[in-house]
């Protein structure tokens, strides 16, 4: 906790948030200046902004409450920066158990160079991803679209290998790993199930932005159960 709760790390991750915030309004400021400068009427302008703020509300309290759950285990400022940037509320405990379990540790168990490596491969790590995507997204989409103009049936399995894919890297570790993480998963499962059907069937629209928030802390809250069932 030294490092997790230190004054630097706030230091860092406010200066981050700080030239992020920065960048965003420029591009608002710009942006702004251009709409006018077409025609775009200030009334429509507002009511973009008015739309656009209403519309990231509602998915940002998912995100905060995701954040709580995080922050118990690696402390605020890095969760904090991870979710205001490029994070994910499912992938970020995931990265970290990944990246301590190749080195012996645990989340529950972590010396300060194990703290180290998470930062690591939740950061550094993280740039093969957007590199790749930034070089060869538009590549790889125009492919697909090219195949599923030659054949669609070729078309919808190439689109279904990408969703298997990504379901394979996020799930079968956690279905070998047997015992509490396959408890604590199938926990998930069933209350991100429930929460579906609940959408469905009573209409509960808002309720969708939720379902993976809620999916997390009760599956962290299971997770504490299953370890003392089972030691």
């Amino acid at each position: 906790m030294g490092i997790q709760e230190s004054t630097f790390l706030y230091i860092a991750v406010i200066a981050g948030l700080a030239y992020i915030a920065f960048i965003a309004i420029t591009f608002l400021r710009k942006s702004w200046k251009r709409a006018a400068e077409i025609g775009i009427s200030k009334t429509q302008l507002m009511n973009v902004v008015k739309s656009s703020v209403s519309f990231s509300i509602v998915p940002s309290i998912a995100i905060v409450i995701g954040f709580v759950g995080i922050a118990a285990m690696l402390g605020v400022p890095w969760p904090w920066f991870r979710l205001s940037v490029v994070g994910s509320v499912g992938y970020e405990i995931m990265a970290a158990d990944m990246a301590l379990t190749s080195s012996g540790a645990s989340i529950g168990s972590m010396s300060n160079s194990d703290f180290v490596l998470v930062m690591y491969v939740m950061s550094v790590c993280m740039l093969g991803g957007l590199i790749t995507a930034t070089l060869f997204a538009k590549r790889i989409q125009k492919g697909t679209i090219s195949l599923k103009d030659k054949d669609p049936k070729w078309g919808a399995l190439g689109n279904s290998t990408f969703m298997l894919t990504i379901v394979a890297v996020f799930l079968v570790p956690m279905i070998l790993g047997g015992g509490v993480t396959l408890l604590t998963f199938l926990t998930s499962l069933v209350t991100a199930v429930i929460l579906g059907i609940l959408v469905r069937k009573f209409k509960i629209l808002w309720l969708t932005n939720f379902i993976l928030a809620i999916s997390l802390l009760v599956a962290m809250t299971s997770s504490v159960i299953w370890t003392n069932i089972l030691g």
